[in-house]
């Protein structure tokens, strides 16, 4: 147990240190401890999106994939990598806590990070270039399998580190202390503004090294850069606070749910003091939160009806003893699956998200490129995003929240759910705005006679910005807030599936790219010219952005119908 002089006291939301004493304030968390953490997830994220960026054209230029299995090999490999962070905050909350698990999972995504490095540096690992521009032979299994080996391995290593370092950065400030709660309110901008820094040099530095000097180069710079970032946060292990695992957080509601279903002819008590519920001390030694029985979803409070006692039995007389859960768990249980519908409502934004890594690059390779002798890589245009959100996140965060909050009198400002909303509907306008463009560019190409021959356009690739940077705008409004939004609603005990739940909906929405994009691929081929081909000067990606905007707007609808339900069941502040 840590010493310290006689004004210093103990956090009182439970942290610990690596062997389970509670910790001093002075001593561990807080911004001190942050930077560590902070200075990891900068390089990690220079790592990620160094390979994330621009591969998409290395699966086509130097694998000679087509576009649709390309986009398609893109998002379901960013699909899983958003996925397995599910898996992640379950061994972290259940078993290895939140720093074992992120530890481990960084060394499998060093590994991933090697092997990747490997396959782009030594030629037998990639397949000869193409004979004239005519003739691509195609990659060999070997080859494949060592490269997507790699790229696999990453999405295993992803879902320990993902779901788990930010809910360690967020856990170094103590919601029961004023001062570090208020903190910890600004803790998530900042946090992604450290992000996309980390992506803003990939974006550039790394994608333009790759395209313009060689893979090896632009592979190897970010798996150094990862390296370091773990030496980083391994320093930083002295300063860090900890929260104590809870047990499987699926599991607790699984039972929950099952013990329900088990006494579902059981009667409930008039009176909820009467359900099971173990002494406040119990959940105080453990540093954890005991929480009352609430009336929503009823039906879930049966897990917690008591057994009869006495002679007359009585229905629940003889059951398993599983069957008996506390009122805790069962309002555990009732949060995360309130979430779940909001949650269904993020996959579709997500899904447009995808689109600014795989398709609007490909439309930049359509396009002049050059600034007088200086070459610019189609996926430098995602710096733009990058850009876009990082100055949106600062006056965000130093103009707007403040200005609002005056009026609001939330310390947010707005609540995280309109802040959502504020960033599907900016999302809808920049499928409107990217639908106009590519049809003026597709103009452009029947005026000129490109059509056929799928040559590049005397178009300036600059002609993409306005799409680029107002899908940078409306991520600082969608991606910070559901991020927060997640964590902010999930019960204490399980905040790393909270975070995992918000990653979740962007793997999902990875996924339905590759499967809306195929079938539409299919459909209109089927009944003429399909609208995404290998030759985008021959496609219709204008009807295809079109359709996207639309879908994104039934969902709006969606999301705004549960959201206005959801607020008055949650925090005011949400």
């Amino acid at each position: 147990m840590e010493n310290g002089g006689a004004g210093d006291e103990y956090t009182r939301d439970g942290s610990v240190d690596l062997r389970g004493n509670p910790v001093l304030r002075s001593k561990r968390g807080g911004w001190r401890a942050c930077s560590f953490i902070v200075v990891y997830e900068l390089f990690e994220r220079m790592a990620y999106y160094g390979i994330a960026s621009n591969l998409v054209i290395y699966l086509t230029e130097k694998l000679h994939q087509g576009t649709v299995e390309a986009a398609n090999n893109v998002t379901n490999w960013s699909g899983t990598v958003f996925i397995t962070p599910l898996i992640g905050a379950i061994v972290a909350d259940a078993y290895l806590g939140r720093y074992w698990t992120f530890v481990a999972g960084s060394a499998v995504y060093l590994m991933g990070m090697l092997l990747l490095t490997l396959a782009v540096s030594v030629p037998a690992l990639k397949p000869p270039p193409c004979d004239g521009g005519a003739v691509c032979p195609r990659a060999s299994a070997l080859q494949l399998g060592v490269y997507f080996g790699g790229l696999y391995i990453i999405a295993l290593g992803h879902g320990g580190t993902k779901p788990n370092i930010s809910t360690i950065g967020a856990d170094q400030f103590d919601d029961f202390h004023p001062p570090e709660k208020l903190h910890k309110l600004s803790f998530f901008n900042w946090w992604m503004f450290t992000i996309f820094l980390g992506i803003l040099f990939s974006t550039t530095v790394l994608v333009y090294l790759q395209d313009n000097v060689s893979w090896t180069v632009g592979y190897g710079i970010p798996t150094l850069g990862l390296m370091i970032s773990v030496a980083v946060f391994l320093a930083g292990t002295p300063l860090y606070r900890h929260k104590v695992p809870q047990g499987s957080p699926l599991a607790t509601m699984g039972r929950v749910v099952a013990a329900a279903v088990w006494k579902w002819r059981v009667p409930l008590p008039a009176d909820s003091k009467e359900l099971h519920e173990l002494e406040l001390e119990h959940y105080t030694s453990r540093r954890g939160f005991r929480m009352d029985a609430t009336s929503s979803m009823a039906f879930l409070n049966k897990a917690a009806v008591k057994p009869a006692t006495g002679d007359g039995g009585g229905s629940t007389a003889g059951l398993p003893r599983w069957t008996l859960c506390t009122v805790t768990q069962v309002e555990e249980t009732k949060q995360i699956v309130k979430l779940v519908p909001l949650l269904a409502t993020m996959v579709v934004p997500c899904t447009l998200v995808a689109q600014a890594g795989t398709l609007f690059v490909k439309q930049g390779v359509t396009l002049d490129r050059h600034i007088g002798k200086f070459h610019v890589p189609p996926a430098s245009l995602g710096a733009f995003v990058t850009a876009s959100m990082l100055v949106c996140i600062v006056l965000y965060d130093r103009f707007l929240v403040p200005a609002v909050r005056r009026r609001t009198k939330n310390p947010r400002g707005i609540t995280l759910l309109q802040r959502i909303s504020a960033g599907m509907l900016l999302q809808i306008v920049t499928m409107v705005v990217t639908s106009v463009i590519e049809s003026q560019r597709l103009g452009y190409a029947r005026r000129h006679g490109l059509v056929a021959t799928g040559g590049q356009l005397p178009l300036t690739i600059f002609i993409l910005l306005p799409q680029f940077v107002l899908m940078g705008v409306a991520d600082a409004f969608l991606v910070v807030g559901q991020i927060e939004f997640f964590y902010d609603q999930a019960p204490e005990s399980m905040k790393s599936l909270g975070t995992a739940m918000s990653l979740t909906a962007y793997g999902a929405g990875n996924l339905l790219s590759s499967a809306i994009l195929t079938l539409v691929e299919r459909v209109t081929g089927e009944k003429g010219t399909p609208w995404v081909t290998n030759n985008l000067n021959a496609s219709r990606l204008d009807y295809y952005y079109a359709f996207l905007g639309t879908l994104g707007a039934v969902n709006l609808l969606a999301f705004v119908v549960l959201s206005c339900k959801a607020n008055s069941e949650a925090d005011p502040m949400a």
